[in-house]
């Protein structure tokens, strides 16, 4: 009688005096999803999301997320790709892997050169940094230390990040009163902890005007930062 088939394998025939050996493949998908990790609390947390919001982001119940979130179960595939486009992270970084680029998210404080009657005019104040992956939404929290007769306003824009070492991207007044609107090339120190460059934009002098920027977690080292770079700008212009 021939012997039936062995699932997924074969089987050598057996030598006299020997037991039959068998050779079994098994199937494995060949996209398994990632494991799922502390880095989705880390990263929603960071991005001020609730387990609630990320599970209505993807379509899932809020009980879900707490599952993965615990590692009492991995996420599918599409579920995993559905959560990593929320949170903007790769897969590898959603599974624990290395993180491949800066995180900058939270409150800092910027340092403008602007200018007013033609004299250079310094001015500070706090803003917030809210990082999806590649792309950053900013704004200022106050207007700092200028009021609006003077020049001061409330502002918010978007970035890119770009090689973990430039910021490109615009900002717009979010004042009514205030036309402001322009663009802002920034770089980024390679420890993460100051940003500098420059802005181009409508100015409260004139149409165009353009000036330097400093960005750090604290008012008094972006001030001392702003000096910093302006005074070696004005050396090498």
């Amino acid at each position: 009688m021939p012997r039936p088939p062995t699932p997924h394998g074969h089987c050598s025939q057996p030598r006299r005096g020997s037991r039959q050996s068998c050779a079994v493949s098994r199937e494995t998908s060949p996209h398994p999803a990632p494991p799922a990790s502390p880095p989705v609390r880390e990263r929603r947390t960071g991005l001020g999301l609730s387990q609630a919001d990320l599970a209505d982001a993807v379509g899932l119940d809020k009980r879900q997320i707490r599952r993965y979130e615990a590692g009492q179960a991995p996420p599918t595939l599409p579920v995993a790709k559905a959560i990593a486009r929320v949170l903007g992270v790769s897969l590898d970084e959603l599974a624990g892997g290395d993180e491949q680029r800066l995180s900058i998210t939270g409150d800092w404080w910027a340092g403008w050169q602007t200018s007013k009657d033609g004299h250079d005019v310094f001015t500070s104040q706090p803003i917030r940094i809210k990082q999806r992956g590649q792309d950053l939404d900013i704004a200022a929290l106050t207007r700092g230390d200028v009021d609006l007769d003077d020049g001061g306003y409330l502002w918010r824009g978007q970035l890119r990040l770009w090689d973990n070492e430039i910021l490109m991207g615009r900002y717009a007044a979010d004042d009514q009163a205030v036309r402001s609107k322009g663009t802002l090339y920034l770089v980024i120190h390679p420890h993460g902890h100051q940003i500098h460059g420059r802005w181009t934009g409508l100015s409260y002098d004139g149409l165009v005007q353009t000036g330097w920027a400093a960005i750090t977690r604290t008012e008094e080292a972006a001030r001392a930062l702003l000096r910093t770079v302006s005074a070696a700008g004005s050396t090498n212009a």
